[in-house]
């Protein structure tokens, strides 16, 4: 049968896919548009299975928070291009996503995959954007945080490919300042990316593997096991202000550290509990999490 173009163009605006693709679904359900509906979706999940071994490098990471900023999630979705990871119906799809972890805290892909945006499941909803993009995507990881008692916060860095999320504990919720401090030191999360919250943190086994660096550096000094020592002790000091947060300077005032800037701000008690940082396309076994 024939099939007119207002059939495919109204398709098309049912699902996203090509006009060429719509034609071809609606030529092989003999015009009838929930059939070629059906059949651009099994379209998308045959392409998922044909591009899986394609490179997802490209994507965005998203992220969530609660009105009260007791809780937070993050979701990085991938993709094979830069064209695909600005696509407006991409990074809709990425932020819904980040709400529904925020919402219903999924655990495992599985359970996510089952979860439901927009009456549609996850996974459907991918399905439907291989269809329409004809390239791998990917929901690759996704975590969430709550708290009882701190004030969470979010910074997403322009393009989408870096988000952190904080926690800060010993603040009063409802004030400007913890929004202020919070967001700030999210943003030095992003910028100097520290492995630790604070100090005690640091474990022995560390320490230990950076002072056999440190040692290994300087054999060829000959010094003195006593200067040895100090220029070791030194070192260490210098691994805390480099990869502690609360011990780094400040990306906004570099005379001061992050500690005592939360100090001056907001009182001894204020602490940033932890953070959680995703970067576009870091390996998965890389830490991402910190906790003091």
């Amino acid at each position: 049968m024939a099939i007119s173009l207002d059939d495919i163009k109204t398709l098309r605006a049912r699902t996203g896919a090509g006009m060429a693709d719509c034609k071809k679904a609606l030529e092989e359900a003999d015009g009838d548009m929930d059939g070629a509906i059906d059949i651009l979706r099994k379209k998308g999940a045959a392409t998922a299975a044909k591009r899986a071994d394609k490179a997802a490098d490209e994507g965005v990471i998203a992220t969530a928070v609660n009105g009260d900023n007791t809780a937070a999630a993050v979701a990085e979705i991938n993709c094979e291009t830069d064209f695909v990871a600005r696509n407006e119906e991409f990074t809709a799809f990425a932020d819904k996503l980040a709400e529904l972890v925020l919402e219903e805290n999924p655990q495992g892909e599985a359970e996510l995959m089952a979860g439901t945006i927009d009456g549609t499941s996850v996974e459907q909803h991918l399905n439907d954007l291989l269809a329409k993009f004809s390239e791998r995507i990917e929901v690759r990881r996704f975590d969430r945080i709550s708290t009882e008692d701190g004030y969470i916060s979010e910074y997403v860095h322009s393009g989408a490919r870096l988000a952190v999320l904080v926690e800060l504990t010993g603040i009063d919720n409802s004030s400007e300042k913890a929004a202020d401090l919070s967001r700030d030191v999210a943003m030095q999360v992003a910028a100097m990316n520290p492995l630790h919250v604070n100090r005690d943190e640091v474990s022995s086994d560390i320490l230990e593997k950076e002072k056999e660096i440190y040692r290994e550096q300087l054999a060829a000094e000959n010094k003195p096991e006593e200067i040895l020592e100090r220029i070791i002790s030194g070192r260490i000091e210098k691994y805390y202000e480099q990869n502690v947060l609360v011990e780094q300077s400040f990306v906004k005032d570099s005379a001061k550290s992050v500690q005592e800037v939360l100090t001056e701000e907001a009182g001894e008690n204020v602490t940033v509990k932890r953070f959680l940082r995703f970067n576009l396309g870091e390996s998965i076994d890389a830490p991402t999490t910190a906790e003091g």
